[in-house]
């Protein structure tokens, strides 16, 4: 089987459902064929995609533009879909002849649309995979714009073309898409380490893929807490240190802290549940994917939100007594990495005509 995969840079939560699932076919089909098309950084595609891949380093969507990885810039993501769809039909042939000539069997996105318009241009089979898809939050977004009509329905007829979207469990209704085949939840499974800090507790602050830098220098210390904070930010407050100074997995660093500090996030919110770890989370600004999101987490695992003033300002003694506090849920079962692979594997089986 030869598989072509594209993997949005919008964040670490589209590689972080794509690729259990792609080890996932790995285990079933050992020898099958790999490219991966993807702008995020090579050594976090490595890290989480255990089966061997030839990478295309290239993006085929910007998702939305961000201004931090709680709010969106309308304008400059407004004028990138201008762009994006100035020629679409030239757009759509450059990306068939491109697919038809690497000899694919099945093209997979999340949640990238020009290659499933591509794809059916070539007479490829295609599937995406996703809790979304830029359409409904092109929708959401712009739908009231005079501009938007052409555009929205280039992306949805690209949507449809797919032979499946396969809508993870939690995801968006995606009610307008017509071809939604649900699949349940999917989140790697990590080992917890021993990170050695005295008896400390251990928060870890991870906000997502999307630059969002959190002024915790100027937080106020807490006794018996440890903040976990990325390298990049070089924070000097006495109680942070850097997560990559452990040597682990992002998975595997979850599965050692006491709580995770984050904003609603398909990759953050499911792995946390699915491995019991507690979440406090920052809503995003007008984000709709969001709610399905808390609504599940609600129901699957120790959770609490915090305002972004408390955020901003390190007054989170109360949240993290509160998270830590509630009563463990059970945990749930990640049944959609079975469900994917096995779609896939059978989509890929299937020929459609050129």
């Amino acid at each position: 089987m030869h598989l072509f995969v594209d993997i949005s840079s919008h964040g670490f939560g589209h590689l972080a459902i794509t690729a259990p699932v792609l080890n996932a076919v790995a285990e079933i089909i050992p020898d099958f064929r790999l490219i991966v098309r993807s702008a995020l950084p090579a050594a976090k595609l490595q890290q989480r995609i255990k089966t061997p891949f030839n990478l295309i380093s290239a993006a085929s969507d910007f998702g939305y533009v961000m201004i931090d990885a709680t709010r969106v810039d309308l304008a400059a993501s407004a004028s990138a879909y201008h762009q994006a769809h100035t020629d679409w039909a030239g757009s759509i042939a450059d990306e068939a002849c491109f697919l038809a000539s690497l000899k694919l069997d099945l093209v997979l996105t999340n949640v990238s649309y020009l290659p499933l318009a591509g794809a059916a241009a070539a007479g490829i089979p295609a599937l995406s995979l996703c809790s979304l898809n830029w359409a409904d939050l092109f929708g959401h977004f712009f739908g009231d714009q005079s501009w938007a009509p052409p555009i929205h329905a280039e992306m949805l007829a690209a949507y449809r073309s797919a032979q499946a979207f396969l809508r993870v469990t939690p995801g968006m209704a995606m009610a307008a898409l017509g071809n939604i085949q649900p699949v349940s939840p999917i989140a790697a499974h990590g080992k917890q380490h021993k990170l050695k800090l005295n008896g400390d507790k251990a928060i870890l602050i991870a906000m997502g893929g999307i630059a969002h830098r959190l002024p915790v220098e100027n937080w106020p210390r807490l006794p018996g807490v440890r903040w976990l904070v990325p390298a990049e930010w070089n924070c000097r407050h006495p109680d942070a240190i850097a997560g990559e100074s452990f040597g682990l997995s992002f998975t595997d660093l979850l599965c050692s802290v006491d709580a995770i500090i984050t904003k609603p996030g398909y990759g953050t919110f499911t792995e946390a549940a699915c491995n019991g770890i507690p979440v406090i989370y920052q809503r995003r600004e007008d984000w709709p994917e969001q709610n399905c999101l808390i609504e599940w987490l609600t129901g699957n695992a120790r959770c609490l939100e915090i305002e972004a003033a408390d955020l901003e300002s390190g007054r989170l003694t109360a949240a993290i007594e509160g998270v830590l506090s509630q009563k463990p849920s059970p945990v749930p079962t990640a049944d959609g990495i079975c469900q994917a692979a096995n779609a896939i594997i059978r989509y890929a089986s299937a020929k459609i005509p050129a």
